[in-house]
């Protein structure tokens, strides 16, 4: 095992241990006033928005452009992940001026980001499964994707449940959908809407939007890369120790 390989298995085991904890007080408390306030919403508010998620992601995961993603022949992992972290760079940088762009251009343009946002948030997962050797053609692997997803925006307690099928997922493939309209879609929506709410709404506030584009995006781009990079070790692991 090299040094990079034994670093990456240090930084896997510390991801695990964050994923697979029991949500804190105040992981709870924020979860509680999140119900609440979703209890206050219109349920054709919900209906819709959850029918517009659900649409937009579909489009990604059957989209020519991101199932066209090339299938890398693996080869050591720190080479593979070096050329993930480059890409991941890449759409930080896109998306951090995205955000910036729209964040200045007020209400209209802010929430006209959303589904751009999502959009190169999932091109970059794609990307990133192909580059470890995954082929996203397969609807199964299309399904992982939008496991990292949840994994990287959710709160603890969903989180968790989530992590718990990813860190299983030989045998959770027996269990999954067998087709993506069986989808569970209202929380995947709730669950993304609920995280990135708060950060989201300041990029409306004029003055300060393009700068809270900027930075909230480009963490928001670099979260779920690490949680990629991490979701695709975790895989590779449980691949190695059946062998």
């Amino acid at each position: 095992m090299t040094a990079y390989e034994l670093k990456a298995r240090k930084e896997l085991a510390a991801w695990r241990k964050k994923m697979s904890r029991k949500p804190s007080i105040v992981d709870k408390l924020s979860k509680a006033a999140q119900l609440k306030m979703n209890k206050w919403i219109p349920e054709k508010i919900h209906t819709a928005l959850t029918a517009a998620i659900k649409q937009m992601v579909r489009a990604v995961l059957f989209g020519a452009k991101y199932t066209s993603a090339v299938r890398r022949q693996v080869t050591g992992l720190e080479e593979t992940e070096t050329v993930v972290r480059k890409r991941i760079d890449l759409y930080r940088k896109t998306a951090a001026a995205e955000g910036g762009i729209t964040g200045a251009g007020g209400i209209l343009l802010g929430l006209a980001e959303f589904p751009i946002l999502l959009g190169i948030k999932m091109k970059m997962l794609f990307d990133i499964a192909a580059l470890y050797g995954h082929d996203v053609k397969d609807y199964r692997e299309r399904l992982f994707i939008l496991y990292i997803f949840q994994l990287a925006f959710s709160s603890q307690q969903h989180r968790r449940k989530i992590f718990l099928e990813v860190d299983h997922w030989q045998q959770q493939l027996q269990a999954l959908p067998e087709n993506v309209e069986s989808f569970d879609w209202r929380s995947f929506q709730q669950e993304y809407r609920d995280y990135i709410d708060l950060a989201k709404l300041f990029q409306l506030i004029p003055g300060i939007g393009a700068l809270v584009g900027v930075v909230v995006n480009y963490r928001l781009i670099n979260k779920l890369g690490e949680t990629a990079i991490n979701a695709y070790r975790l895989r590779r692991e449980r691949l190695l120790l059946q062998h």
